[in-house]
């Protein structure tokens, strides 16, 4: 009997062993396919123009340029004016919006709201429905005075109704009689919300809070609908990098209309260096908050 037992769990352990190995090479391969799309990027931005446009995208550079870098860091104190208005809307927009976002997802998951049912059709009536850009930008410049306004980069996109719906999913599985108890305990609304609530909900809000914080470091078409020319030192880093982008294709286009050489700016490769300098920090953001990340997507994914 020992004997049998001893096989049976040497050919579990042997069994699992070639399932780890099979698992780890599918995750690798996985992981470099993944990862190479990413690396294309880079060794184009590094890349010269001429070597582009003739053989196109390559692993290795084939002629190593730096031309595109120094195109972007010409004035880097716009660029670094630039990174500071991105990183200063990110970080509020993502601050305020959790706030309001959970507060509100609190409110509606509280089953003694009378009239949460109605109040949550208003939420998922304007994620079906919209007013249309024009009544929007005349509503934002005309009555809320945007034009021109750091508040433009934040206050548009400050709720978003999917994450109110995660959140408030979140906030409806934890237990009742956790609030009842608190209550009973004489605690107000506030300090439930503060104290049970949102340390529950770490997860939620980390995933919620990465997904507000890329719509805003991505942002650049509030830029560009809000902010004129004269307002340069208000532009976020994708909008300021756009505008870069165009006026090059601009002055390459003039170049090839007049018949003359084209122009020495590197448009393509500065496509991708600009993926690099506007992608950087927010992919050295996510190992933080990697963890909260992936329970908040499995979570409520297997209910009991």
């Amino acid at each position: 009997m020992r004997k049998i037992y001893g096989q049976k769990k040497r050919r579990v352990s042997s069994d699992r062993l070639v399932f780890n190995i099979l698992s780890f090479t599918v995750l690798t391969v996985l992981s470099l396919i993944c990862l190479l799309p990413f690396w294309l990027v880079v060794s184009g931005s590094f890349s010269d123009q001429q070597s582009i446009r003739l053989n196109g995208y390559r692993l290795i550079p084939e002629n190593f340029s730096v031309d595109s870098y120094r195109m972007l860091f010409r004035i880097p104190e716009e660029l670094l004016q630039a990174y500071g208005i991105t990183i200063f809307v990110t970080a509020a927009g993502t601050g305020l919006g959790l706030f309001i976002t959970s507060m509100a997802a609190y409110v509606l998951a509280d089953k003694e709201f009378r009239y949460r049912y109605q109040v949550s059709f208003f939420f998922y009536f304007t994620s079906i429905f919209g007013g249309g850009l024009v009544p929007w930008y005349i509503f934002n410049t005309k009555y809320l005075h945007f034009h021109n306004n750091i508040i433009a980069l934040i206050l548009p996109i400050l709720v978003n109704v999917t994450y109110l719906l995660i959140l408030k999913s979140y906030m409806m599985n934890i237990p009742d009689s956790l609030y009842e108890s608190a209550r009973l305990d004489g605690a107000g609304d506030w300090v439930v919300y503060f104290r049970i609530a949102l340390p529950l909900c770490k997860a939620g809000l980390a995933t919620v809070g990465l997904f507000i914080a890329l719509n805003y470091w991505n942002d650049w078409y509030n830029a560009m609908l809000f902010l004129d020319e004269g307002k340069r030192e208000l532009y976020p880093l994708q909008y300021y990098l756009n505008n870069i982008l165009t006026k090059a294709q601009a002055i390459n286009a003039a170049a090839a209309r007049s018949g003359i050489p084209a122009s020495d700016v590197p448009s393509e490769p500065m496509k991708l260096a600009m993926t690099v300098v506007a992608t950087g920090p927010i992919i050295l953001l996510y190992p933080f908050l990697q963890k909260y990340f992936v329970k908040g997507v499995t979570i409520g994914a297997v209910k009991g």
